[in-house]
Parts: structure tokens; C-alpha cells; sequence
């Protein structure tokens, strides 16, 4: 009578992988694949790879926040439809027909240059303003008190 072959699961039962590769290549979730990125042990790496490169590591940078400012920006046509409010609540003053505005008053950082320029207007505590701006308030006869750096 000849003598029975033994199964190779058989055989191999009490070694880690069993005859399956790696660890975890004979357990449900790994061996059928999985859905997204479940029962990734190995065979998902290549298409994670290939659809986003970008997928492992750290990505870009992140100023700390106490370096950032904020800035309170305000457009020319704005300022100018405002004016006459600014006036009422007493942050600025007149002199004839000129506006005198005081931007530190209103906590605003930069002046753009959006929206027509009907009055002149004097504007003190400038720290920043647009070229657009620039043009449009002293094309008008308007002055600013800038910045010594500029």
C-alpha cells in the first residue's frame, strides 16, 4: 500500500507566512484586495504610487502666525462715498471742500484703487496704497502723507 502525500499546508503549518508570502497574504481583507485603501500590505503600493505621487510625506509649508499681518484694505470709491459720514462721526475733519482722513483712525492698513474719485481728500496714516489708488487721489488735487521709505 502506498503511502498517503502529505499536503503541503501540512507541511508548512507553524511557519509564519504558510506557504503565502508575506504575513498577511492569506487573510480575507489582503487576499481579495480590499475596497479604497483597506488590505493595503503591499499590493495597492504601486497604484497609490502611480494615481498620487504626492501621497506619503509632508507637503508645502506653513508661516507661523506671528509673523502674519493682516491686512484691512479699502478701495478709493469706498473711502470717497464714506466721506461724508467719516465727517458725522467726527474721524475727519473738512477745510473748504477738502476731506481730511485720518486711515489709522479706521484701522485700515492699504488703500486700493476700485471706484471713482469725486472729493479731495487729504489721507494721513498711509501705510500702504495701490499705484491705481496713487493716481486717482492726486489726480483729483488729494494729497498723502506716506511712509519715509517710499
Amino acid at each position: 500500500m502506498q503511502k498517503r502525500k502529505a499536503k503541503k499546508i501540512h507541511k508548512l503549518r507553524g511557519r509564519r507566512a504558510a506557504g503565502y508570502g508575506f504575513s498577511a497574504g492569506h487573510r480575507a481583507s489582503g487576499q481579495r484586495g480590499g475596497v479604497g485603501n483597506a488590505g493595503t500590505k503591499k499590493h495597492h503600493y504601486i497604484r497609490t504610487m502611480i494615481e498620487n505621487p504626492n501621497y506619503f510625506g509632508k507637503h508645502g509649508f506653513k508661516r507661523p502666525e506671528k509673523i502674519l499681518e493682516e491686512v484691512i484694505t479699502i478701495n478709493v470709491g469706498e473711502l470717497d462715498e464714506a466721506a461724508d459720514r467719516l465727517v458725522e462721526r467726527g474721524i475727519a475733519t473738512t477745510k473748504g471742500k477738502r476731506y481730511q482722513i485720518d486711515l489709522t483712525q479706521l484701522g485700515i492698513t492699504k488703500v486700493l484703487g476700485s471706484g471713482k474719485v469725486t472729493k479731495k481728500m487729504d489721507l494721513t496714516g498711509v501705510l500702504d496704497i495701490s499705484v491705481r489708488a496713487r493716481e486717482k487721489i492726486t489726480g483729483i488735487g488729494g494729497t498723502l502723507d506716506l511712509p519715509v521709505d517710499e
